[in-house]
């Protein structure tokens, strides 16, 4: 007989930086520069979709009111 041991499962990169604030007007999270749709199903994503979203998230910046972000 032989016992099956469970995994642990395997931790989710994620870039959220606990800053959850919604620009209402780019609909991005001022924190991780998600939008809430990606937020909610960012666990149900393959690594390929959220390495996607993850190379777009920098230029997201610049939709972001300068004065939103501290700059």
């Amino acid at each position: 007989m032989s016992l099956i041991v469970a995994q642990p499962p395997r931790p989710v990169a994620t870039p959220c930086i606990k800053v959850c604030v919604v620009d209402g007007a780019s609909s991005l999270c001022l924190g991780c520069y998600r939008t809430l749709s990606e937020i909610a199903e960012w666990s149900r994503l393959s690594d390929d979709e959220r390495a996607v979203i993850m190379s777009e998230l920098p230029a997201r910046r610049n939709r972001i009111d300068p004065a939103l972000r501290g700059a």
